[in-house]
């Protein structure tokens, strides 16, 4: 078993607990609005392009890179460096991005636009959404 590295993990409460917990089934979800469709990320029950009231639905955890870094930088004696932090746009909806890590995968090898796929590591109760690259390069 590969040792876990320590992350800071968020309060869990009734507006963000399916999107911490749902990596527990294997699955990545978020609010989608019932009103406009729109997947809303940050979590929140309440579309913020509409105002409609917004519903936890699972996606398909496939996306490409959008940006990323290489951080050297040894923040904490249990996290090995480099690693990769990249924003990661995901395949439902344009602009749909979030902050993540990039994991089993040399970082020579992230590039803009990389195929991804979610993984979850799990912290207590949490299940971090990370992304590693996606086999058949599809998203």
């Amino acid at each position: 078993m590969t040792a876990v590295a320590p992350r800071v993990t968020p309060p869990l409460d009734d507006g963000n607990r399916e999107f911490w917990t749902s990596g527990a089934a294997g699955e990545l979800r978020l609010p989608r609005c019932a009103t406009c469709d729109r997947w809303i990320f940050p979590p929140s029950l309440h579309c913020p392009g509409c105002g409609g009231v917004a519903a936890y639905a699972p996606l398909s955890g496939r996306g490409r890179v959008f940006t990323y870094t290489v951080n050297y930088h040894r923040f904490h004696p249990e996290v090995p460096v480099p690693y990769v932090i990249a924003i990661v746009e995901l395949a439902e909806q344009d602009g749909l991005r979030f902050t993540t890590d990039i994991v089993h995968c040399p970082v020579d090898d992230v590039t803009i636009g990389l195929p991804v796929r979610v993984v979850f590591e799990q912290q207590g109760d949490v299940f971090v959404p990370l992304f590693e690259p996606a086999p058949d390069g599809q998203t």
